[in-house]
């Protein structure tokens, strides 16, 4: 008789200086607008109080920026996450890519936040690495739990940012010393993402936005 083969899940460990570890990162990741002065130095403060391997990266994408003009950030900021589907910095489309799956992830996504409290804004998708940051920040347990999830969408993201010499890649470095290192099934994940690609059914992300899946309204509930 064979042995069962039990299947492990590994559960992402927090530390009391995660929540402003992925806070600083999430500021650095979203577009780097007139408040970018603001976010470099927040962020340069942050990471004092960081391990050596996460403050690290951040210090290094924040010196980058400070001697480059916030117009020339914002032009390569566009030309990096806009126009290059490899560097994406939506998570759930290196496992799903333009699919159904994907539509639904992202709402589950979205319903994860709503459970917390917390509701995102027409123009966001629930996906967007910054925003998914954002949310660990305040959340740190169910925060690292996606995190890690998506460990293989974050790794080739890191591998396409370093191979474009991208300074962005120093934030994905920072996020990835946060995280638990890649284990064996990650890793082939990651590598299969590499060599083949996201699906890609082009369908739109119509489930995402579809009434029929979203939870009955509580009575009494806010409105």
């Amino acid at each position: 008789m064979k042995a069962l083969k039990r299947k492990t899940t590994r559960t992402a460990r927090t530390e009391p200086w995660h929540p402003s570890a992925w806070q600083a990162q999430s500021l650095l990741l979203t577009y780097p607008d007139e408040q970018l002065e603001q976010r470099l130095a927040l962020a340069g403060r942050v990471a004092a109080t960081l391990p050596e391997p996460v403050a690290r990266s951040l210090l290094r994408f924040t010196a980058h920026a400070e001697q480059t003009a916030a117009a020339d950030m914002a032009t390569a900021y566009v030309a990096t996450f806009d126009h290059r589907k490899r560097c994406c910095p939506y998570l759930t489309y290196y496992a799903h890519g333009d699919t159904r799956k994907r539509g639904m992830a992202l709402l589950r996504l979205k319903q994860t936040y709503a459970a917390a409290g917390w509701r995102l804004s027409d123009d966001e998708l629930p996906d967007h690495l910054a925003v998914l940051l954002e949310f660990a920040a305040t959340e740190p347990g169910t925060g690292a739990r996606l995190l890690t999830e998506h460990r293989a969408g974050l790794e080739l993201l890191r591998l396409a940012l370093k191979d474009d010499g991208s300074p962005w890649a120093h934030v994905l470095d920072s996020v990835s010393a946060t995280l638990p290192a890649l284990g064996g099934d990650e890793r082939e994940a990651a590598l299969r993402l590499a060599a083949d690609g996201p699906p890609e059914e082009q369908v739109g992300l119509d489930p995402y936005a579809s009434p029929v899946f979203l939870p009955d309204p509580v009575v009494g509930g806010p409105r």
